[in-house]
């Protein structure tokens, strides 16, 4: 469904806009006009989404709240959708877990892993699916084939020989786009989220039909901090470009997100040049004298994904900063006691910003999705704005990290430039199924000496889940604005020189100190996660 605007994009958008135009609106703690919200999303009596209007209107109160940075309600709670709302006027407030949710009254229980036969069966003569099955589970009923599921392994060795292409096998779309198998059923047949397993890559949230599942966000707190006496800055990730329809183009970055109220706008490309050097040296330093190969770290669900499921080569994920902390660091260090907002596809930087170490540096985060709703909430026009075409510090593999493989070519392109005698071998993978694959032949030697790069979504930054744009006309404006670079490579950047001039505060790593938070944090929300399913467990 990606690059398709569907009724679940829709309605998403319009929440976002209501929460928007709510926070732009807040005056003297009064929240009561979340009551409203869900009758200006869904008007009238009638739904168009479902069989209830009311069903229609209680699955948009929990988006609200999840909009706004809070926790959802089951179907079983009693309590008015402002229920804890007035912690979201403190812009300091961060996300707290799970950051992706399934709203379970919204959830269709799809089926998962059931090989059915489809009305398109002939009952032909020869039933080619009979003879190939290797349980025996298919058998000739009233001219027809039928699957026992109880013998069926799912082998698909039916579907492939069926010359009417009738049998199909059902999976739960959710379930069929998370690579790390989090996704199981509940005792109701509904979607449900092992979160020891989860990368929040919210790849399962872009891909379920029903909009059973949701992000948090941090639209409210930002319309805040902006409204506050604060100057907020807006750090666009490079794969915005096109992102917000034809009229957004690069020349009206800047105003459109000025018309929101952030004080500027900052290219996160810079920072990804940054990230390209300090990794290109690393991997010249590092590779293969101390470690086997070297990981590329911008992706935090790829990075997360290997720590957990390959802890032992947890040291050859590169131990640079990612672009969004570098450019909120930067930002930071050049307006002292501003706020940093990235702006940006993923679901998973959202996790990242909430880390000990990183809160410091990036304060809120929001998707491209989310800050559509504030242009709404605020009618941006952006025809009407003037042209400002003053955004060139990046170059152009600083831009091309927003597609799949754009990372790894960035840094071969920095260390042949810086040691030109260097030999460098990469590989790649996109999707976390096929960047699990790439990491277990990397285990098993296969990538000795190779830089490799992984990028949770298909495709890259430009398919990640809080993308509004098709994936292949992203993909063509990043090339685009690609082109019209000052500056090729990394190297040429022009804020490398000024980090020679900045004082020891500014760090391209992080130190023991930040790592020894994270870790604090970890062992928190592990004992929190603990003492969730001892509860749970007593109750049952």
């Amino acid at each position: 469904m990606r690059g398709i605007y569907t009724s679940v994009n829709d309605i998403r958008k319009r929440v976002f806009a209501e929460v928007a135009r709510l926070s732009y609106e807040y005056e003297d703690g009064d929240l009561s006009r979340m009551e409203e919200i869900p009758y200006n999303v869904i008007p009238g009596e009638v739904s168009v989404y479902r069989d209830s209007v009311f069903l229609e209107r209680a699955i948009v109160r929990e988006r609200m709240r999840l909009a706004m940075g809070l926790s959802f309600r089951t179907a079983a709670e009693q309590a008015p959708v402002t229920q804890g709302a007035e912690e979201c006027v403190k812009p300091e407030k961060y996300y707290q877990p799970p950051l992706i949710n399934i709203i379970k009254f919204a959830c269709h229980a799809c089926p998962d892993n059931v090989v059915n036969v489809t009305d398109a069966c002939q009952g032909c003569l020869a039933h080619p699916c009979k003879e190939v099955c290797p349980k025996g589970a298919i058998t000739i009923k009233n001219g027809h084939s039928t699957i026992d599921e109880s013998k069926c392994i799912k082998c698909g060795k039916c579907i492939s020989v069926c010359p009417y292409g009738a049998i199909m096998k059902l999976q739960r779309p959710c379930a069929k786009a998370c690579g790390m198998n989090a996704i199981s059923s509940d005792e109701y047949g509904r979607a449900e989220i092992d979160y020891d397993k989860c990368v929040s890559c919210g790849m399962c949230l872009a891909n379920c039909p029903f909009g059973a599942i949701a992000d948090k966000a941090q639209i409210f707190q930002v319309i805040q901090a902006i409204r506050s006496d604060v100057p907020v800055y807006a750090a666009i990730a490079p794969a915005a470009t096109g992102q917000f329809g034809p009229d957004f183009t690069p020349e009206k970055m800047r105003p459109a997100f000025k018309a929101l109220g952030f004080e500027d706008v900052v290219e996160v490309a810079i920072g990804a040049d940054l990230c390209t050097i300090e990794e290109a040296k690393d991997f010249v330093s590092e590779v293969p004298e101390k470690l086997p190969f070297m990981a590329t770290s911008c992706c935090p669900a790829w990075s997360v994904m290997a720590k957990k499921l390959f802890p032992e080569y947890a040291n050859c994920i590169s131990m640079a900063l990612t672009p969004m902390v570098l450019t909120g660091r930067l930002i930071k260090k050049l307006h002292p006691g501003c706020l940093v907002a990235f702006i940006g596809p993923c679901a998973a930087k959202k996790l990242e910003a909430s880390r000990r170490s990183i809160r410091s540096d990036v304060d809120f985060v929001l998707t491209f999705e989310e800050v559509m709703g504030m242009f709404e909430a605020k009618e941006v026009d952006f025809k009407s704005l003037p042209d400002d075409d003053t955004m060139h510090g990046a170059s152009g593999d600083g831009r091309g990290f927003a597609v799949s493989g754009g990372v790894a070519g960035a840094v071969v392109n920095c260390i042949h430039e810086m040691y030109p005698d260097k030999e460098i071998n990469v590989a790649a993978a996109e999707g976390l199924a096929d960047c699990r694959k790439l990491l277990q032949l990397a285990k098993a030697g296969k990538y000795d000496g190779y830089l490799l790069e992984g990028m949770a979504c298909p495709g890259g930054c430009i398919a990640g889940a809080g993308t509004i744009q098709p994936i292949a006309k992203s993909a063509a404006a990043v090339a685009k604005h690609k082109s019209v670079s000052t500056n090729a490579h990394a190297t040429k950047n022009q804020y490398k020189d000024l980090l020679e001039h900045l004082d020891e505060s500014f760090k391209l790593k992080f130190s023991d100190e930040e790592l020894e938070k994270d870790k604090e944090q970890e062992r928190e929300l592990e004992d929190l996660k603990n003492k969730n399913k001892k509860e749970k467990n007593n109750l049952l």
